[in-house]
């Protein structure tokens, strides 16, 4: 695994890049960070949208002004594991600006039926983003129609 760059935060999760938005998908391991990864590339192509991997399961953050910016490691750009299948190779791109924070809960875990205010957006870095949750009950191609709503509605 690659060092922490200087003034970099590393985070256990997975980001890619939707259309012009950063997306930070949080969660533990096995809540399936790259299965929602992989299948929110597909549903954006579908809709002749951009769609490109980050990094995946270690993002490199940092805040700039009100903005958080994550990156990947460039030994590991393009890579995204794939369950039961290994490594896979992936449009990648090297950085984003973050909009959205999707928390994906753990197995037996669930989120709120109805989130509060409070629960919709989440502070990383000092950085306040727009947060999407999510319940582990449904599949990855369900929660990447929900993610690419988010974003719709955020512009």
């Amino acid at each position: 695994m690659s060092a922490t760059p200087m003034g970099w935060t590393a985070l256990h999760a997975t980001a890619l890049v939707v259309g012009e938005s950063g997306v930070l998908l949080r969660g533990p391991s096995g809540a399936g960070k790259s299965s929602l990864a992989l299948a929110l590339i597909g549903a954006a192509r579908e809709r002749t949208c951009f769609a490109a991997l980050i990094a995946d399961d270690r993002v490199f953050a940092r805040a700039f002004g009100s903005r958080l910016i994550a990156r990947g490691a460039p030994e590991f750009a393009g890579k995204i594991e794939r369950r039961f299948e290994g490594l896979i190779a992936v449009a990648a791109e090297p950085a984003a600006v973050i909009r959205l924070v999707v928390d994906l809960a753990g197995r037996g875990e669930a989120p709120p039926r109805l989130p509060g205010e409070s629960e919709l957006s989440a502070e990383i870095l000092g950085v306040r983003l727009l947060r999407v949750p999510l319940d582990p009950s449904h599949g990855p191609a369900d929660h990447a129609l929900v993610v690419l709503e988010s974003l719709a509605r955020r512009v």
